[in-house]
């Protein structure tokens, strides 16, 4: 009984971990923005389809909470975006001047080294970026790129998202798109999907039901380094995009 329970235990913590090493960051705002009106984005830290949202004033969102929250202008200027706690979230504020596709990227790359080696994956540093798009007025057009360094989704659907309308997702690598990488697709209740880009670093899918989409792609930069004195074999790259629907 009592070696039950010890496997048991040993589970259940092993759980717990590889949960809360799956969390990344996201953004959730409207893609629908107007002129003159400020629009508000916020920031998460957890699983959305687990139902985990991280308190942003709690213990776990502390070693996230270095991140940096902008927004790319339709003629490509870049603005830094103050944030402060709202309810489950970091929230953040900008207000459109101009008509077209605005482009607002979270980049964290200033992630106290992990040492997981006792779960088989090794002594990391973590790097995450997320992107959301917000159109004001005429046509939407594709995100901006904004992570040279890492991961980055771009959003290439040229109608806004809906339900059963198509989603165009390009991955870039250090600034070059990403064939045969995997991209997960999660929503509420468990449910995802796997899928690769092509040659062209690109994944295509269909948004069926009016519900929240978190896309992710993760990719380990095999570089050793030192970051704040410690030691670290690779970079573990996440980024992300979500639809709300």
């Amino acid at each position: 009984m009592n070696q039950s329970k010890t496997i048991l235990t040993l589970v259940l913590v092993m759980m717990t971990c590889a949960q809360s090493f799956a969390h990344y960051m996201w953004l959730e705002t409207s893609e629908s923005g107007e002129l003159g009106k400020a629009h508000a984005v916020k920031v998460f830290f957890g699983e959305y389809t687990y139902g985990v949202v991280e308190d942003p004033s709690g213990e776990n969102f502390a070693a996230v909470k270095n991140f940096k929250l902008s927004v790319v202008t339709p003629s490509g200027l870049k603005h830094e975006i103050p944030t402060s706690v709202k309810g489950d979230a970091f929230e953040g504020i900008f207000t459109p001047t101009e008509k077209g596709t605005y482009t607002v990227t979270l980049n964290n790359d200033e992630i106290e080294v992990i040492d997981y080696t006792q779960y088989d994956f090794g002594v990391f540093k973590t790097h995450y970026h997320s992107t959301a798009r917000v159109v004001v007025g005429g046509e939407s057009t594709e995100t901006k790129a904004t992570n040279d360094k890492g991961l980055v989704l771009v959003n290439c659907a040229t109608d806004k998202a809906d339900v059963g309308a198509e989603v165009v997702i390009k991955v870039l690598y250090q600034g070059k798109p990403l064939a045969e990488q995997e991209v997960a697709i999660y929503v509420a209740d468990l449910w995802s999907k796997k899928l690769t880009t092509d040659e062209n670093g690109q994944v295509r899918f269909d948004l069926p039901w009016a519900t929240r989409y978190t896309i992710e792609a993760t990719k380990k930069e095999e570089v050793p380094g030192t970051y704040h004195g410690e030691d670290y074999e690779f970079i573990w790259h996440c980024a992300t995009y979500a639809i709300a629907l």
